[in-house]
Order: structure tokens, then C-alpha cells, then sequence
């Protein structure tokens, strides 16, 4: 068992004990467990798999952020992130659309294109979450 702590800039999401989680890493997911080495890298948007002390699995959105593990304790600084069962899939498409939109016109003076990549980067990674029935 590890300790995971999981904050955003506005809040800190959870704090519990865990077995493992699985991370996605900026090269790929990355399985952390117990007595993990020491480790420091960024993270991109992608599901985060956190099984705690009673061997449940809990799945979340994550939109990117750092991953810091270190002495038994692994620290999730995320952009942002929420349950699977969180998200709003009406409100991901319409951003995938309005980002998609603000990309074809690129070209325009007041279009930030990487604020705009970024947001629909975030909107296809919750709409790719969305559980198929």
C-alpha cells in the first residue's frame, strides 16, 4: 500500500491509501505499486485506474498534469479530472465542436490554435471514456 494524493489548482480531489494505479505517462501508461522507485514525469490526457485497499477499481478523466512518486507516496498534480460516470457527453461534444470550429479558422489573428488543440484534445479524451453500452 502507497499513499495517492490527487489535487488540481482549485482543490484537493482525494487522499487514500491504494495498491496501484496505472498513469498516463507522457511515453505511455506506467503502473505504479508499492516501494515504486522514485519518479518524476508529465502526464497526458488519458485514464487514470487508481485500485485502493479493498481491491476496487475507480476510473477517471484525466487531462494531463505531473506525476511525483517518492518514499511510499505518488502525488497527481492534474490539470483536471473526473469520475468516468462524470461526464457530461452532450457538453464534449459541443466543445469538440467549438474547437474544432476555432481550428479551421487558424489563421485569424485573435484563434489561439494551441489553446484550442488543447481543448479538443480534453473533449475527445472524455468522450473516449464514455463507457460503450
Amino acid at each position: 500500500m502507497f499513499k495517492l494524493s490527487v489535487v488540481t489548482p482549485e482543490k484537493v480531489v482525494f487522499e487514500q491509501e491504494v495498491r496501484s494505479i496505472i498513469a498516463p505517462g507522457s511515453e505511455g501508461y506506467l503502473g505504479v505499486l508499492t516501494d515504486h522507485a522514485p519518479l518524476l514525469t508529465a502526464l497526458q490526457a488519458g485514464k487514470l485506474e487508481v485500485v485502493d485497499s479493498d481491491h476496487r477499481r475507480s476510473e477517471y478523466c484525466l487531462s494531463g498534469g505531473f506525476l511525483e512518486v517518492s518514499g511510499n507516496v505518488a502525488t497527481v498534480l492534474a490539470d483536471a479530472i473526473e469520475t468516468i460516470e462524470g461526464i457530461d457527453v452532450q457538453r464534449a461534444k459541443e466543445a469538440a465542436k467549438r474547437a474544432r470550429e476555432r481550428l479551421s479558422r487558424r489563421s485569424d489573428r485573435d484563434i489561439d490554435a494551441a489553446r484550442a488543440e488543447a481543448a479538443l484534445a480534453r473533449a475527445l479524451n472524455r468522450i473516449k471514456m464514455i463507457p460503450r453500452k
